[in-house]
């Protein structure tokens, strides 16, 4: 298969979302990640770490969630019920496109976003081969966690003290493979100087194990 780099639109009932999608030759598999609040497809970090994906041979799609007016309103960037039908409506896009069919599909989810992403996991069972949770708020898919399958990575900042708490309760929730890495020194951002490097390479571990 031929490498893709294009912006994509994917309807949902009158809106389309708004993507970057990028495929290397060869890949096996493709990383959805949903943003957390405030963010979008041009998060620098999200994208650094979708770089170190593609290198591994995965492909990478960024997803606005939110249009530009919803996300203006702040209370839709909690709605996760609404996040995650979005992401389950871009996870039926990926099976559908001829060039996208044939990938095992992850999600990387950062704050709201990870909660989304697990909500979303969680209905469609087998469906999805991985997920990673980056700073995730994964309580507020709370009703959901029970239901996961796939194989999941929490990556929470050692700093990040109301979050780790949040991540161990989700992770011992989860009834499915999963693994809690926290990382010294980081607070949620990942802005301390080789924080962010580690979330990538413990995300690319991750997604290469499991998105074969």
């Amino acid at each position: 298969m031929k490498s893709i780099d294009k912006i994509v639109h994917i309807p949902d009932g009158q809106i389309k979302l708004i993507g970057s999608l990028k495929i290397p030759e060869s890949a096996t598999g493709v990383v959805l990640f949903a943003h957390g609040s405030g963010s979008s497809r041009n998060s620098p970090r999200n994208n650094y770490v979708a770089k170190v994906l593609r290198i591994h041979g995965l492909g990478t799609l960024l997803l606005d969630l939110l249009t530009v007016e919803e996300d203006m309103k702040y209370k839709m960037r909690f709605n996760i019920d609404l996040l995650a039908n979005r992401i389950l409506v871009t996870t039926k896009w990926l099976q559908q496109q001829e060039e996208t069919k044939n990938l095992t599909i992850g999600y990387f989810g950062a704050s709201t976003g990870a909660a989304a992403a697990l909500q979303a996991a969680a209905i469609l069972g087998d469906q999805v081969n991985a997920i990673v949770s980056r700073g995730g708020r994964p309580d507020l898919a709370w009703p959901h966690l029970q239901s996961v399958k796939s194989p999941t990575l929490f990556i929470v900042g050692g700093n990040d003290n109301i979050v780790i708490e949040l991540n161990q309760k989700a992770y011992r929730k989860i009834i499915g493979l999963k693994q809690l890495e926290i990382i010294p020194g980081a607070t949620h951002l990942f802005e301390e100087p080789g924080t962010l490097e580690r979330v990538a390479e413990m995300a690319a571990n991750w997604f290469v194990e499991y998105l074969k």
